[in-house]
């Protein structure tokens, strides 16, 4: 039987245990009662903190411990896509059940993000009637399942930069 690559390893392992803390950090924030969780603003969301302090420790884990100090830039992207992937699977599992069991959890969603749409007069102004009713539309009609994908595609989106950024300060080479 072959063994899991350590960078993949290592990554996932950390994807796992920061996907207990979001999950962790989601509860609290839901049930403290001062907004839903999933409509923080995505510049002040906990995810940008969690990716930066489990990224690079995953990247440094692997360059110093099982890869004799060296780490290349495509292998500080796949170990952040694969941290993050595990991480955001776990959260996405958790948005959908936990939707699926406590169905105040979608409903306090659409509510509060409806309110949200409805307190910006600007913002109809400045994207048109028409795209302001579509976005109302999916407001709406929002259920467990779109919530885990946003929620999935959002954390792919943030790994960009992070990993990007921390993959070049870890990056090193072998000296020839």
């Amino acid at each position: 039987m072959k063994r899991i690559h350590p960078l993949a390893r290592i990554a996932l392992r950390n994807g796992l245990v920061a996907g207990l803390l979001a999950i962790s950090m989601m509860l609290f924030l839901y049930y403290k009662g001062d907004g839903h969780p999933l409509l923080i603003n995505p510049f002040m969301d906990f995810r940008i903190v969690l990716f930066g302090i489990f990224i690079f420790f995953t990247l440094k884990e692997f360059r110093d411990q099982h890869n004799g100090g060296i780490l290349y830039f495509w292998q500080g992207m796949v170990g952040s896509y694969a941290f993050v992937a595990a991480f955001g699977l776990l959260c996405a599992l958790f948005i959908l059940i936990f939707g699926y069991l406590h169905e105040s959890f979608i409903s306090d969603y659409i509510q509060e993000s409806v309110a949200q749409l409805k307190s910006m007069p600007e913002f109809v102004e400045k994207i048109g009637k028409e795209d302001f009713e579509r976005n109302f539309e999916k407001a709406t009609s929002t259920n467990g399942y779109r919530l885990a994908i946003w929620y999935f595609g959002w954390s792919l989106i943030m790994t960009l930069f992070i990993s990007t950024i921390i993959s070049v300060v870890l990056r090193r080479q072998p000296k020839i």
